[in-house]
């Protein structure tokens, strides 16, 4: 089990609403517009980072409030998670686990958090930020510990870039201990990046071929994945760096390669349709490598709408063989009527959940 208890104030269009009772699948129906992503950003908002659509603080308030919000769920084991902002701190994210206070980065001990939305089908047309971001939210989940190092690698990144864009040449001392916190955390981070990789591409290959599209994926290293040696690097590369002003190498410049294989065709080439069905496929091998003693939560946001039959029914039955409890997004339940009688449902309407 995952998440249960869910409360959400003053987010977005839900003023006050409660979501108890929740089970393996649990299923947001309402037409469009009603608030059903909003559930599922909020419960995004409950692992480090920004959330599925990345929304600054201001954007997510209910507009008739004070300019606060708060999220909050029970894990099992009566573990308490929440985060918000107060209306006297409102540019100031909070988070809370059992009350008390703690960083953002601590979430991830408590809860695997992975989504799949449709504004991710641009994802292999968008540029390598956005893969890089996608990348390590997978290795989050995998690897909690993960938040912590990205956050040290873009720390160190960004002093160095500081220096880097001063008129006055930086003090070498100073250059080279930037250099080595930034080598030791970027190393981290690629190597969490390629185990993953690894570990993805071993249960993609476990998969049938059909009914979803297989993708092979490669890791494109914008640097040296050695601390020493990325260091090295660094330091060789100052005079070519501050001409540019910027860092150009590194695990910032990393790149996450998708092929349809069978085609051997870059993923941006691809059909819509064949897109998203790799994106699925890469969701599911996810799932299956989550730590069953680690509480994973599954956000799909109309996922199933846009499969025919045959697709829906083994989407359901790969995420009955995993461990992630699931949240999905529809219109209607027609096309979940292979799982209405397993799932907790709830119809949201304006901004209210009911149980139904």
């Amino acid at each position: 089990m995952g998440l249960d208890r869910v409360t959400l104030t003053h987010f977005r269009n839900h003023r006050a609403t409660r979501l108890d009772g929740s089970a393996r699948f649990n299923l947001l129906v309402g037409e469009n517009g009603a608030g059903k992503t909003n559930v599922l950003e909020a419960l995004s908002l409950l692992a480090p980072g920004r959330g599925l659509r990345r929304a600054a603080l201001s954007e997510i308030p209910d507009k008739h409030g004070d300019g606060s919000f708060s999220v909050s769920a029970e894990l099992t084991g009566a573990v308490t998670l929440g985060t918000g902002v107060r209306p006297e701190r409102v540019g100031r994210r909070i988070v809370q686990v059992n009350g008390a206070e703690a960083p953002a980065v601590r979430l991830g001990e408590w809860l695997s958090v992975g989504w799949l939305t449709p504004a991710m089908d641009r994802l292999f047309a968008e540029g390598a930020g956005a893969r890089r971001r996608y990348l390590d939210r997978l290795v989050l989940a995998l690897e909690p510990g993960h938040a912590r190092t990205a956050a040290k690698l873009e720390s160190a990144l960004r002093e160095r870039n500081r220096l880097l864009a001063e008129p006055a040449e930086p003090d070498p001392q100073w250059l080279e201990a930037i250099e080595g916190q930034l080598a030791e955390a970027g190393a981290t981070v690629a190597q969490s990046r390629i185990r993953l990789i690894e570990r993805l591409a071993g249960a993609l290959a476990a998969l049938p071929e059909a009914p979803f599209a297989r993708p092979a994926l490669a890791y494109h290293p914008g640097g040296p994945v050695v601390a020493d040696e990325l260091s090295a690097a660094l330091a060789a590369s100052r005079r070519r760096d501050r001409a540019a002003q910027r860092t150009l190498v590194g695990p910032h410049r990393d790149e996450l390669l998708v092929t349809m294989a069978g085609k051997d065709q870059p993923a941006a080439d691809c059909s819509t349709g064949e897109q998203k069905a790799m994106l699925i496929a890469i969701t599911l091998a996810h799932a299956g490598l989550l730590d069953p003693d680690r509480p994973g939560v599954l956000l799909l946001d109309e996922v199933a709408a846009h499969l025919d039959p045959v697709r829906r029914e083994a989407l359901f039955e790969r995420l009955r063989e995993g461990t992630a409890q699931v949240w999905l997004t529809g219109t209607e339940l027609a096309p979940f009527e292979a799982i209405t009688g397993e799932a907790a449902t709830w119809r949201v309407s304006e901004g209210l959940a009911e149980r139904i």
